[in-house]
């Protein structure tokens, strides 16, 4: 029989600040790992030795925060359990793969919780958990009922008028900064107006 031990962490989208990197480092040396690390101004970099294998975590910076970036196949079951860890306490979301006796288990992970949990033995596959969604027939018929879309689809579109004006007039001066800002406050308010207008 198979005894191996293997995960594979895919589709990582965990950010974090520098104090939880600096204690992700503290934990790893606490458990005994042979590691280094180092960094430039677009990434931080952990090599953490595992027996004869080297894991390195890579985080990309963002301003003052880092994401982590790549996937990443873990041997090793305490290392395995710092970044299941790691992705609790960022509230991160990934699709975790455990390799097991011939066996995977998928996790779909949203906000540092399982929202899905699937068995695959050869060619079958079976949902041992899906979360059910937490919207009430209850709260959907008050959603129904609500004048609010009706009420803030006109001051959006003045919100939309308004950061479009922004927009121009920064693209004008040349002010990159607040260029890449007024779009984003327009990703967001064109999200919004979508969702209204469903």
């Amino acid at each position: 029989m198979n005894k191996s031990y293997e995960v594979e962490y895919c589709n990582l989208e965990l950010r974090f600040d520098r104090r939880q990197i600096q204690n992700l480092i503290r934990d790893l040396i606490q458990e005994g790992y042979s590691l280094y690390w180092s960094e430039t101004e677009y990434q931080f970099l952990i090599s953490i030795r595992t027996g004869r294998k080297l894991v390195k975590l890579r985080f990309q910076r963002m301003k003052n925060r880092y994401k982590i970036v790549g996937d990443y196949i873990i041997k090793d079951e305490k290392l395995s359990e710092l970044i299941e860890k790691l992705i609790n306490d960022t509230r991160g979301h990934a699709v975790v793969k455990r390799i097991k006796d011939r066996q995977i288990v998928i996790e779909n992970i949203m906000f540092g919780e399982i929202i899905r949990l699937v068995e695959v033995s050869g060619m079958e596959h079976r949902i041992v958990y899906q979360k059910k969604p937490v919207v009430t027939i209850e709260e959907m018929i008050k959603a129904y009922q609500s004048k609010r879309a009706e009420e803030r689809v006109p001051v959006l579109r003045y919100e939309l008028d308004y950061e479009l004006s922004v927009l121009h007039e920064a693209l004008q001066n040349g002010l990159q900064e607040e260029v890449a800002a007024s779009k984003e406050r327009l990703v967001a308010l064109r999200a919004e107006m979508l969702q209204l207008e469903m």
